[in-house]
């Protein structure tokens, strides 16, 4: 496929939803969107007590960012430990490959959340439910394994559930383990991040940026991601990412950005809240808010190290006579480059 005929948009909050239950989803891996062959994503919501029921992924592991609304995650080990978490908005979570885990809203609004999986072919196809499994196997060994007589195994679902509408989890339906005392009590759980608690890096006039990697959040070795907020006309410079692909849903506001290719080709795209973009690995690429409002972009990358490299580092590391001979300047103009790494360009 010719590069210039990718698009690197897609409308992902356009897309006609899975519904059932208190629960919706609208799902990109490279089927829906061909450009992203290295990281798919989904946007879920559920209705409070509606859960994603148990399941687990063959071919992904999952990060999630938590835009409104809360909920509650249980996960299981292949040592047979479990894990529970109660997760805010601007919080993460990270769930090996394989791993069974289940996902419930809590509270009393609608909870909002975006998973990244670190695979572009991740689809329903490799997802496998627990009633789908136990439905699809023969009633007797239902029987005997979870201890059941065949009537009762009759009356269990007959097909995958997916979403299951309960009532909310209150503090009694959580792990009865005590609860630690405040000196030992710690934001950060083996599976959850509180990105949102992070003191940001802030860029006066042009924006700020939240990261988490393996470095703050060490299970998710696979994975890693950020919140960048632009200010109006600001603009995050050209760069691109080594060591990973970076898949984009925007948040708010507008933006534009333009993916390089190399040998002359780019793919210019505009960029509206709801959309998803997405740029290969090692492609360079730039972000520019095009709004009058504050434009939040959550960032996800498969790789559990952040790498970039800015153009405006990468020039001002060289010597100036290098950079002059390259773009052929003229007298003085080398003065007007950047001196060091410039991130975010506040616009004027």
């Amino acid at each position: 496929m010719n590069p210039s005929s990718l698009s690197f948009r897609y409308e992902l909050e356009k897309k006609e939803p899975r519904t059932n239950d208190g629960g919706t989803t609208r799902g990109a891996s490279v089927k829906e969107f061909p450009a992203s062959v290295g990281i798919a994503g989904v946007s879920m919501r559920l209705q409070p007590g509606s859960m994603r029921e148990l399941h687990w992924h063959a071919n992904a592991a999952e990060w999630a960012y938590v835009i409104s609304g809360t909920v509650r995650t249980t996960i299981i080990h292949p040592d047979g430990r479990s894990y529970t978490d109660n997760f805010e908005p601007g919080d993460v979570w990270y769930f090996p490959k394989g791993y069974g885990h289940s996902i419930q809203a809590t509270g009393t609004e609608e909870c909002h959340f975006i998973l990244i999986f670190d695979n572009g072919n991740f689809s329903e196809d490799h997802t496998f439910s627990v009633t789908d499994f136990v439905s699809s196997m023969p009633p007797e060994i239902v029987a005997q394994n979870l201890g059941l007589s065949l009537e009762e195994v009759a009356e269990l679902p007959q097909k995958e559930v997916y979403f299951a509408a309960g009532v909310v989890p209150d503090e009694l339906s959580v792990n009865a383990a005590a609860r630690p005392e405040e000196s030992d009590i710690e934001l950060t759980s083996l599976h959850r991040y509180p990105l949102h608690s992070q003191q940001p890096r802030i860029i006066p006039g042009g924006g700020l940026q939240r990261l988490v990697t393996s470095k703050e959040f060490p299970i998710s070795t696979t994975m890693a991601g950020s919140i960048l907020e632009l200010q109006p006309g600001a603009l995050r410079e050209m760069h691109w990412h080594p060591n990973a692909d970076e898949w984009q849903y925007f948040i708010s506001g507008q933006a534009e950005m333009s993916v390089f290719l190399a040998e002359g080709v780019s793919v210019t795209e505009q960029f509206n809240a709801g959309d998803v973009g997405y740029v290969p690995m090692g492609a360079g690429h730039y972000i520019k808010n095009t709004g009058d409002t504050v434009c939040k972009v959550l960032i996800g990358f498969n790789s559990g190290t952040y790498e970039s490299i800015d153009i405006s580092e990468w020039l001002a590391g060289n010597p100036k006579d290098v950079v002059i001979t390259n773009f052929g300047l003229k007298e003085g103009e080398i003065e007007k480059f950047p001196q060091k790494k410039v991130f975010i360009k506040p616009g004027k």
